[in-house]
């Protein structure tokens, strides 16, 4: 893959993180909590309103902090969840703020992509670091990410973007045109696509249902 060094950068920024705030939102790039819930409230809006018990993936799980919000801010029922990401240091300290849950509901995995079917599927945040890859070079990986999702998401996934209404950009940042990527979900996920550009973050949220 053509952004492997990146994702190898990105490894060692995320680790590093953890290593100096710990298990804080700054740790996976919030300033705030309040921030950080914001953001996963918007991703939530895939979630089907009936209420029955659901199994996620969480691509770029951190610590597993999406985990707690749904079951204790939304009050969801989670069946399963598949976290991955590619810190070992990252999935080491979701081992052990998880420890809580039933062993069997907790599957933890190093991987830069999903590979267990599950009901929802979130990508919170981890598309927005590309460090040197090119746009065209990062565009093509998260496609590609984006039809993993697609293939082992059964009810809908959702991730977030930083929007490209800004007035400057950070050089290692990837900031997402939120039409285009509106277009490419409709064509090639779902008819039932949604954006979300109404909040206060520098970002928008698509949302993809079955």
């Amino acid at each position: 893959m053509a952004v492997d060094s990146q994702l190898k950068q990105i490894e060692a920024m995320y680790s590093d993180n953890l290593r100096k705030m710990g298990e804080d939102s700054r740790s996976v790039g919030w300033n705030t909590e309040a921030c950080q819930k914001l953001r996963f409230s918007k991703l939530a809006a895939v979630l089907d309103a009936a209420g029955e018990p659901f199994s996620i993936n969480d691509l770029g799980c951190g610590y597993g902090s999406i985990l707690d919000f749904l079951e204790k801010d939304l009050g969801c029922e989670v069946s399963c969840y598949h976290g991955y990401d590619i810190s070992q240091e990252m999935l080491d300290a979701a081992a052990k703020r998880l420890a809580v849950h039933p062993a069997d509901k907790i599957d933890l995995r190093l991987a830069k992509e999903v590979t267990s079917v599950a009901d929802y599927s979130f990508v919170s945040g981890t598309y927005n670091v590309r460090f040197d890859a090119s746009y065209e070079e990062w565009e093509a990986y998260i496609k590609e990410s984006l039809h993993a999702l697609d293939k082992h998401s059964s009810k809908g996934f959702a991730f977030n973007l930083l929007t490209s209404y800004v007035d400057w950009e950070e050089p290692h940042l990837f900031y997402g045109k939120s039409v285009d990527w509106f277009d490419y979900c409709k064509k090639h996920f779902s008819r039932k696509v949604a954006l979300l550009h109404d909040y206060d973050l520098w970002e928008w949220t698509i949302v993809v249902k079955k």
